[in-house]
């Protein structure tokens, strides 16, 4: 199960959730921004180019928000290339663990930086990246991470993600530009400081070849406690040790805190306070809304959850036996009709939503804290339903 990530309550506390439908994603526009600053100094103070990873975020009336601080999206196929050349611009870097001949030409239309898995892979489209004048990069596994769980760990010994490091002697750097590696997940400096401390040794008899590195995402920098500091001496160094142009590809962490996702409580099931629990049947489907709470697994944070009382288990509304967001606390029972807020939802939840079982899409919102602004962005019907295919 992934690390409990401490949640910085205060946020949305304003909502007025009268207003607010359920199920609904509400994103706090202002949270962006912040998260935007701290971005931005980092970009001032270490002249590193940072990507947002649209796999994490890709909601597209946000994107030219973002592209006002941000160099780029970083695309992990197709699609997310051609949303990303269409609302962001910039650095439009695409990586897949292994192209399509079929949809080859448009993502090298869609990119500026195409990253390869494997030796075969750049073998087979280098020459057409070249001829394009677009950046080849090949993505390496440094067989070293600090991911404790291992479907989100891509630089274990069986990944398929990634040449291995100790591999580099078989590779012909002849037109390769860079060098691309993601073996962090929600993490501090010092994962990132070690894992590179590890791949250096493979390194640098190759970087007089490369023009720029990228370090990948998971890095979590607008976390409270985040070693910003020292992640900016780190980047100012690596730059001047390899002559690279080195790149982030934050994703998380560029929305971090700034989403909730509001349900409310359709049904409630007095257990017996022994073997039956009290349930909670909300709107709210872990399965269809926030897929990572089954896949991971992790416990999201109920907004304003008290510390012991009564305990629920809350649950959503599909026929799936498994769909179940956690057990919580109540300072009494919930009644028919309260509203569930859940902290932290922006990311790796929109770009993740399924119809299962036919439920629909919570709503999507824009909320400024600031002026208390509201905006619709989509609700979903029957007929988003039907057209899925």
């Amino acid at each position: 199960m992934l690390k409990t990530v401490k949640i910085n309550k205060k946020y949305f506390k304003n909502l007025d959730l009268s207003k607010i439908s359920s199920p609904s994603y509400v994103i706090d526009t202002k949270v962006i921004n912040d998260n935007l600053k701290i971005f931005h100094k980092l970009k001032t103070d270490t002249n590193v180019k940072i990507l947002l990873a649209l796999k994490a975020f890709s909601l597209k009336s946000l994107l030219p928000i973002i592209s006002n601080v941000l160099d780029g999206v970083c695309a992990s196929g197709l699609n997310e290339a051609k949303l990303g050349k269409k609302y962001f611009g910039g650095l439009i870097s695409t990586y897949s663990p292994a192209f399509r001949d079929s949809e080859f030409d448009d993502i090298i239309k869609c990119s500026q930086h195409v990253t390869f898995n494997s030796i075969s892979q750049i073998n087979k489209y280098k020459k057409l990246c070249v001829n394009k004048n677009i950046d080849v990069g090949i993505r390496i596994n440094p067989l070293y991470s600090e991911v404790e769980v291992s479907k989100y760990n891509s630089s274990n010994l069986n990944s398929r993600l990634g040449i291995h490091i100790n591999q580099l002697n078989k590779i012909d750097f002849s037109d390769i530009k860079g060098i691309h590696f993601h073996s962090l997940c929600e993490q501090n400096f010092d994962a990132l400081e070690n894992t590179w401390n590890k791949i250096w040794p493979y390194l640098k008899n190759v970087v007089k070849n490369l023009e720029w590195i990228n370090l990948g995402g998971g890095h979590h920098i607008t976390r409270s406690d985040y070693k910003l500091n020292k992640l900016t001496n780190f980047l100012l160094e690596l730059k001047a040790k390899t002559n690279c142009q080195i790149i982030l590809e934050p994703g998380e962490a560029v929305v971090f805190e700034s989403g909730i996702l509001v349900g409310e409580i359709l049904d409630y099931i007095q257990g017996d306070n022994n073997k039956i629990p009290n349930i909670g049947i909300t709107d709210i489907s872990p399965v269809c809304h926030m897929p990572d709470v089954i896949e991971a697994p992790y416990r999201p944070t109920l907004m304003n959850e008290p510390v012991k009382g009564k305990k629920v288990v809350l649950g959503g509304p599909s026929c799936l036996a498994g769909d179940v967001i956690g057990e919580y606390y109540f300072l009494k029972n919930p009644k028919i009709g309260d509203k569930v807020v859940f902290l932290d939802q922006a990311h790796y939840t929109l770009v993740k939503t399924n119809f299962f079982n036919g439920i629909n899409h919570p709503e999507i919102v824009l909320w400024n804290s600031d002026n208390n602004d509201f905006k619709i962005i989509k609700s979903f019907d029957f007929k988003d339903f039907e057209t899925r295919n």
